[in-house]
């Protein structure tokens, strides 16, 4: 069986409420991210580790480290809005260009991991390398929107983001919509 469906779907309707919020749109800029825990922890998070299991147990390994990787990114992310973890409070409680740095930098080690990803998609399929380069833009946006605490620059972010989201669900209408379960292929 294959697992990239399960794992793309986690990872983009993850992504997609994320970038909701991060965008600011159908809420009020700067609410809290709360919706998106539980996602972030059993979609995004715990789904796309689970398919990064089954990845490694049909020897894909690029399947297997890009869906832990990206399950454990929304682990961690969820982490930081999780009260008891007490990093949201330390988060609070520093300056706005500390806290702002410091998102900076857990975006910015993302940039980095994408990009290496996305080199890694150039001979897969163009869903795969298309929903990585978007997911590359996606962070860099977050990136720097955090860095230089630019709200324009979280939405311009959140918009990259949707727009990922909507190529991962195509990679999942595409693998799940075969000619034995449709009425025709998509490219």
């Amino acid at each position: 069986s294959n697992p990239d469906p399960l794992g793309n779907s986690g990872f983009a309707v993850s992504t997609f409420v994320s970038a909701l919020h991060t965008g600011a749109i159908g809420i009020s800029s700067g609410a809290p991210p709360n919706i998106v825990v539980g996602l972030a922890l059993f979609y995004g998070g715990m789904a796309q580790v689970i398919a990064g299991g089954w990845s490694f147990a049909i020897n894909n390994s690029f399947g297997a480290v890009v869906f832990t990787s990206y399950g454990c990114f929304w682990l961690s992310y969820a982490a930081t809005l999780i009260p008891s973890f007490g990093i949201s409070q330390v988060l609070s409680s520093l300056d706005a260009e500390t806290r702002a740095h410091s998102l900076g930098i857990f975006y910015l080690a993302w940039v980095l991991q994408t990009f290496i990803f996305l080199l890694g998609s150039s001979r897969r399929t163009w869903g795969s390398f298309l929903t990585l380069l978007f997911l590359l833009i996606t962070n860099t946006l977050t990136c720097a929107g955090n860095w230089i605490q630019s709200e324009h620059v979280l939405h311009a972010g959140g918009y990259m983001g949707m727009i990922t989201a909507i190529i991962a669900w195509y990679t999942v209408a595409a693998d799940m919509l075969t000619t034995e379960t449709f009425y025709c292929r998509l490219p």
